[in-house]
């Protein structure tokens, strides 16, 4: 979901285009988007905060006619194990079956042989230690957690698991001129290992640990025409210290061979107090992923790491609608809890009611 300025800024643009004083200009605009997934992202935003960047909220709101969609496209609802999933997963987006401290429990089907990581590979990752597994092997499969950090650490433990020797690419992380004022400047004063500790959603590892025939997934829009786009994912299939060779795996573009080399990084404003530059591979390993980066996909194996519970509205229900199976997700819990319960938060004051 975007801001709700994007579509103001929209709005006025196209009524000083159109000379027109109508919504849009008096053009039709359509939106699409689940008012049950991911609202609006304000880093480090109360619910007031993010809850108020929705469209709803917009004075455009009042302007514009809802259309739904029933038929749920992942799940084949003709059966009837699967249409009760679907059924569950629309009341889980709602609220439903989740106590006043936002409590959700898993059902059996969920459960691994056990409550921890490796079962959770294990389960998603079957043979993963043997080489040459297929691209289809990796499109059709995820782990997904709430936390950029969790992602990373579930990365590098399956990736330590996969046949090969790790090659690893270092960045080159620097303050740029444009940020410096003179040869006193306390910016110039930063170490180098201050600056590669710092990590965001947008940008690459300053320490990238890869392995020929891994799963990758592009970080920012290199060339659309190609289908190397932000969240595109591909196979690692050559790599040398200025350019890497990928094999795309999903996407009108799966099977297509592109080039990546490395290109400076910066964090936004949001991430970072500070500019710098961090010439790397835009890339990361795509054993694992956000569930927010996991929006919009469809994926055969869905494996939930949520012993760090979701944080905002609709990650919840992002993650257990990924799946396009019942029978094919599977989660991990807090270790300290006995019972299969995790958090499932959801802002009833932006969802629409329908029938």
């Amino acid at each position: 979901m975007q801001h709700r300025h994007i579509m103001e800024t929209v709005h006025r643009s196209f009524k000083d285009l159109c000379n027109s004083d109508k919504p849009f200009g008096g053009l039709t605009i359509v939106f699409s988007g689940d008012f049950q997934q991911i609202l609006p992202v304000i880093l480090k935003g109360c619910r007031a905060q993010v809850v108020g960047a929705y469209m709803q909220k917009s004075f455009l709101w009042n302007n514009i006619t809802v259309l739904y969609l029933h038929q749920n496209m992942r799940l084949n609802t003709n059966v009837e194990a699967e249409a009760n999933f679907a059924k569950w997963q629309c009341e889980v987006g709602h609220g439903k079956h989740t106590d006043e401290a936002f409590n959700i429990s898993l059902s059996d089907q969920f459960k691994c042989r056990e409550n921890t990581v490796s079962s959770l590979i294990d389960t998603l990752y079957p043979n993963i230690h043997i080489p040459d597994h297929s691209n289809q092997y990796f499109s059709e499969r995820i782990i997904l957690s709430p936390m950029n950090k969790d992602v990373n650490a579930l990365n590098k433990i399956v990736l330590d698991r996969f046949p090969g020797p790790t090659q690893t690419f270092h960045s080159a992380d620097f303050i740029p001129p444009s940020e410096q004022t003179g040869e006193d400047d306390p910016m110039l004063n930063y170490p180098v290992e201050l600056l590669n500790d710092i990590n965001g959603s947008t940008l690459p590892l300053a320490k990238l640990e890869v392995k020929a025939g891994c799963p990758m997934m592009v970080l920012k829009n290199l060339d659309q025409s190609r289908g190397v786009c932000n969240g595109s994912r591909g196979i690692l299939t050559r790599y040398r210290n200025r350019v890497l060779e990928v094999k795309l795996i999903t996407g009108q573009y799966a099977g297509e061979t592109v080039f990546i080399p490395r290109v400076p990084n910066q964090p936004s404003e949001e991430e970072n107090s500070f500019k710098f530059t961090r010439k790397q591979f835009p890339i990361r390993l795509c054993f694992a992923m956000t569930i927010n980066k996991s929006q919009g996909q469809s994926v055969k194996h869905v494996g939930l790491d949520l012993s760090s519970s979701v944080f905002t509205h609709g990650q919840f229900y992002v993650a257990v609608s990924r799946v396009t199976s019942v029978s094919n997700i599977k989660a991990i819990w807090n270790e300290q809890q006995e019972e299969a319960i995790t958090k499932n938060i959801v802002y009833t004051e932006i969802l629409l009611n329908h029938n």
